[in-house]
């Protein structure tokens, strides 16, 4: 079979495997909305302990003093791939649909007739799909206003969703959250397809797509930095109001990770 459809690894999936993958997925969601702002919460901490847990490093025997050194000397550190930090905030600016091309170029196959892609795969069962979203609506290069495009990584194309999507609409679903984050240009919604993975390893195949997805995000983080371009990675999004938007089955199609891409404000 040539064109395999999406639904049809539903028939090689344990169904019991797979309602409990879901519930367990389900467990991480958050509701974003402003009906609930002020209901909700997510821990009883105070900024003393947020502050205390999060940033450190794990030691593991911190009374004790078995440490070595790890140090580079300026030439070697210059060689090193690494990552910008995070954008604390974007300026609202159109991104050229060619350096879109670009940024996902390392995701394509690696040649012509081949599988084999720029990153990882248990079993090369590639469930991370890759939806990507124009946040401007001036944005002319762009294949169409409010057009979503999802990527054909084997044959090097996009394939356009065949819904139309308003983007205030988009950014609501994306952008919910009281952090303000001012305006990226791109969202590339990283998904796992669940039935593509569970099939061959069951309860580890959960695992795995999460493994791929973040090889995935890393290698356009490090693509985005060639080009110049801010990043963000956010998981500040409700997977049903995100999986309507996209057009996809909630409980087929699960939202890992959200990647807003753009350029970032000066005084950052």
């Amino acid at each position: 079979m040539k064109n395999i459809p999406h639904d049809y690894y539903l028939r090689f999936v344990d169904t019991s495997v797979y309602e409990d993958v879901l519930d367990f997925h389900s467990k991480g969601n958050f509701v974003f909305h402003k009906a609930f702002e002020t209901r909700t919460g997510l821990h009883c901490l105070s900024e003393e302990y947020l502050k205390q847990l999060t940033g450190n490093e794990l030691t593991l025997y911190p009374d004790m003093d078995l440490t070595t050194d790890l140090e580079l000397s300026d030439e070697e550190r210059g060689r090193w791939l690494y990552r910008n930090e995070s954008c604390e905030r974007f300026l609202p600016s159109s991104l050229d649909f060619s350096d879109v091309k670009k940024l996902m170029f390392p995701l394509l196959s690696r040649c012509r007739g081949t599988y084999k892609r720029g990153y990882p795969s248990g079993g090369a069962l590639y469930p991370a799909e890759i939806f990507l979203c124009s946040l401007t609506k001036e944005n002319s290069t762009w294949p169409g206003v409010g057009t979503i495009l999802h990527l054909l990584p084997v044959s090097r194309k996009f394939e356009i969703m065949q819904l139309e999507v308003d983007v205030e609409k988009l950014k609501a679903a994306l952008l919910s959250s009281p952090n303000d984050i001012g305006d990226p240009s791109l969202a590339i919604i990283y998904v796992a397809y669940m039935p593509k993975n569970l099939f061959k390893y069951r309860y580890r195949g959960y695992r795995m797509a999460l493994m791929e997805i973040g090889s995935i995000y890393m290698l356009v983080e490090l693509q985005a930095k060639s080009l110049g371009l801010a990043c963000r990675l956010w998981s500040a999004y409700t997977d049903s109001m995100l999986c309507k938007v996209l057009g996809v089955n909630p409980a087929l199609f699960f939202p890992m990770c959200v990647h807003f891409i753009g350029k970032q404000h000066e005084n950052d």
